[in-house]
């Protein structure tokens, strides 16, 4: 009931998610992100936060994306009602798509990144925000947001949306962390808060926390 994407800035240490679909709060279920592991989406008729952190949790052990997935999926016998795709630091992906997830569903591999959703009205919705993704040459955030409207342009949610999420993590900045749990447009909504989020007052407080790599900062 989902499509997602998780990428890999090929300019700097940045790795990023978005995901939209039919039902709320899409960004508290389907998105996860560590600096240090990398980025999951796990989603599906069933799905498990819990396999959201598990595979991030194995990829910062030093597993890579695609021993990490099996390993979480393996364990679980609920699998084929769940979907998980995940995106190590060096940007290969991996993914797995349960046998009881509704069709349309699948997922594609990109360079620096992979796309994945189920329910979908046809499988042209993960072409177009692949393609949308790889074509797109604005920062990572914007790439992720237009395929995510190419996505839904492309067919959607066969339930149409209400939520839509971006999440950005990156060693040298704050987390970028946005959610439109219910919104009748929300694409448009996520879309706003990035402009408001990255723009003025709380842009340049957003800039002057702790990180990763400067932990004991403080505001001045």
């Amino acid at each position: 009931m989902t499509f997602s994407i998780l990428a890999r800035d090929m300019n700097s240490d940045a790795i990023g998610g978005a995901a939209a679909t039919g039902s709320l709060c899409v960004g508290g279920w389907v998105l996860r992100g560590d600096p240090r592991a990398g980025m999951s989406a796990s989603q599906g008729a069933s799905p498990s936060t819990f396999w959201g952190e598990d595979v991030l949790a194995a990829m910062r052990s030093g597993q890579m994306a695609e021993d990490a997935v099996c390993k979480v999926v393996m364990a679980d016998c609920g699998r084929d009602h769940r979907q998980l795709s995940a995106l190590g630091l060096t940007g290969y992906g991996a993914a797995f798509t349960g046998t009881e997830n509704t069709p349309e569903n699948g997922s594609i591999a990109i360079k620096g990144g992979i796309v994945a959703g189920n329910m979908l009205t046809s499988k042209d919705v993960l072409g177009a925000m692949a393609e949308t993704f790889e074509q797109v040459t604005d920062n990572l955030a914007q790439r992720l947001l237009s395929s995510l409207n190419a996505g839904h342009k492309a067919g959607s949610d066969m339930r149409g949306l209400q939520s839509a999420a971006l999440l950005i993590v990156s060693p040298d900045h704050a987390p970028l962390t946005l959610r439109v749990d219910y919104h009748e447009t929300p694409l448009l909504a996520l879309e706003d808060l990035y402009r408001r989020a990255t723009t003025g007052d709380y842009a340049e407080w957003s800039r002057q926390v702790p990180t990763l790599t400067q932990r004991e900062r403080i505001l001045g």
